[in-house]
């Protein structure tokens, strides 16, 4: 029941930080994607698809308005983290070491192994809704 309970505990955290962090993420990437865009010959082209130029350009408009949504989440002024999500942080560390404790290391390397296929496998089998 304890081994039940903490991976419970650790995909329970693990989820609502990644809720927050991933948009983290995504930002360095959507960051190299504008880049890629915005040096692409089409894009320079002085006579360039203007069509392509404005998706480009709302591309960078909502990428930039989801960063700011994202740090608001994450941050309470500046750097500071707010007090949510530094618990969650802090949370995630605690079940850590209780797995470690209870279960030992190779057992937390494990859940973490198994949870981050399960999400990625969960982004695989996702379908597209029209």
């Amino acid at each position: 029941m304890i081994k039940r309970y903490l991976i419970w505990c650790y995909k329970t955290t693990k989820e609502e930080l990644d809720r927050i962090d991933r948009y983290f993420t995504q930002n360095v990437v959507d960051e190299f994607l504008f880049k890629e865009l915005i040096g692409s010959e089409e894009f320079k082209a002085a006579s360039g698809n203007v069509e392509f130029k404005k998706k480009v350009q709302a591309f960078e408009d909502y990428k930039i308005e989801k960063f700011a949504k994202a740090r608001e989440k994450k941050y309470s002024g500046g750097d500071q983290l707010r007090p949510e999500y530094l618990y969650l942080v802090k949370r995630l560390e605690a079940i850590a070491a209780a797995v470690t404790h209870f279960l030992g290391k190779k057992e937390l390397e494990q859940i973490i192994e198994s949870y981050e296929k399960e999400m990625t496998d969960r982004i695989l089998s996702a379908r597209e809704h029209s």
